[in-house]
């Protein structure tokens, strides 16, 4: 038996159990950075946003379904991301679940709503340092994640 395979033994349950929290912090998170306004959707608009202040971005989701991963475009703009927020020390996840994402951001309910959640950056509503206790959470699992050079890894949301 090699280290790898009594690793993975031994982290099945919690390695769930880590996930499932992930996720229940992520849609703790997006709900108060949407109630707050700090929320930005739409790959070009975070594009925008990471190019102007990248230093009042604190965490960025990245989203697409199956039938994304095809789209050519769409995984060259995830790549530049990807790459622009790990140089400027922004933690950053994968989602794959587009639909479950609008339905916890509220996508198409209400004019105004944001229509392109492939990209979604997190900013500080303030120039205080946020303390969200879902952000922290989020911020330890990617650290965690990070030390097992998982540099971009996958949440599921919950139900």
């Amino acid at each position: 038996m090699t280290l790898e395979e009594i690793r993975g033994q031994d982290t099945v349950p919690e390695t769930t159990a880590r996930m499932q929290g992930a996720g229940k912090a992520l849609h703790e998170l997006l709900l108060s950075a949407q109630r707050q306004g700090c929320l930005t959707a739409g790959v070009y608009e975070s594009a925008q946003v990471l190019n102007v202040d990248p230093d009042n971005v604190t965490f960025c989701v990245l989203a697409a379904d199956e039938e994304d991963e095809g789209d050519i475009a769409l995984q060259i703009h995830f790549t530049l991301i990807q790459a622009f927020c790990c140089e400027n020390d922004i933690d950053i996840v994968r989602v794959g679940d587009v639909q479950r994402l609008a339905a916890i951001v509220g996508a198409g309910d209400e004019a105004g709503a944001p229509g392109d959640l492939h990209c979604i950056l997190i900013s500080n509503p303030n120039e205080d340092s946020w303390k969200d206790p879902a952000l922290e959470k989020l911020s330890l699992f990617c650290e965690e994640s990070r030390s097992v050079n998982d540099w971009v890894p996958s949440i599921t949301l919950p139900e």
